[in-house]
């Protein structure tokens, strides 16, 4: 990869490409469903409608028609939304709460936790994500996700694909925009931030959105690295395998 030298930390988008959060949230749902009793209700649907609330509710804070607010928060008020049109109540709320934080449980892709220490040897790496730094630390506990750093929306004070989610999550780490590069599942999160002057590296995960989804299956573009694992970034980062 022509600049690789230049590269001193890998940010990585988190749900869909450090964890497959589909899977975990259908899992969740169910087996709360199953333990009381809650019938007739499709916990796949309801996972992907959950999912679906999520830009809506971030565009919110991107147009500043309300102030910044943590990922949590908009889950709750998703999930609240969602209970709601799917009829079930008389949920306490330390259940509700249990809802809220399946997104602190989401299991990783098989290939992320090894992709990410061989890159940890070599760079520094963290997350780059929508999600609070509460949220991303509870995740990288229950998943073994040895990010060196942390850094959550709150650093920005902004959401993706805002160039200052960005720009100053590199300020955070003391580097410029091209000594930083992201990897991500998704092509849009990628152009946003090669548009600020991050380097790129697609990893494709095509069972992310369910077995019909035709999004993000391959690279829209040239991106610096693609492929479809973290082992494979690792590879193309000249990290060496253990």
């Amino acid at each position: 990869m022509a600049g690789r030298d230049d590269v001193k930390a890998l940010v990585f988008d988190v749900f869909g490409t450090v964890v497959d959060w589909r899977t975990s949230c259908i899992r969740e749902l169910t087996s709360f469903g199953n333990a009381r009793g809650i019938k007739n209700v499709n916990w796949a649907d309801f996972a992907d409608e959950w999912r679906g609330l999520y830009q809506p509710s971030m565009e919110e804070v991107r147009t500043k028609r309300r102030e910044f607010t943590i990922l949590d928060t908009l889950h709750r008020e998703s999930l609240v939304t969602l209970l709601r049109r799917y009829d079930i109540s008389l949920l306490s709320e330390h259940e509700i709460e249990h809802l809220v934080t399946i997104w602190h449980r989401l299991t990783p892709w098989p290939d992320a936790v090894e992709g990410l220490y061989r890159l940890k040897r070599n760079f520094i790496i963290g997350p780059l994500s929508n999600g609070n730094i509460g949220l991303l630390t509870r995740m990288a506990k229950h998943g073994g996700l040895p990010w060196d750093v942390i850094l959550g929306a709150e650093v920005a004070q902004h959401y993706k694909p805002e160039p200052e989610a960005y720009s100053r999550t590199a300020q955070a780490l003391n580097l410029e925009p091209h000594e930083c590069m992201l990897v991500a599942a998704h092509n849009d999160d990628l152009q946003a931030a090669a548009n600020v002057g991050f380097r790129t590296g697609f990893v494709v995960r095509p069972t992310e959105h369910g077995p019909n989804s035709t999004k993000d299956q391959s690279a829209t573009r040239a991106w610096d690295i693609v492929t479809d694992s973290f082992n494979g970034v690792a590879d193309a980062m000249g990290c060496a395998r253990y």
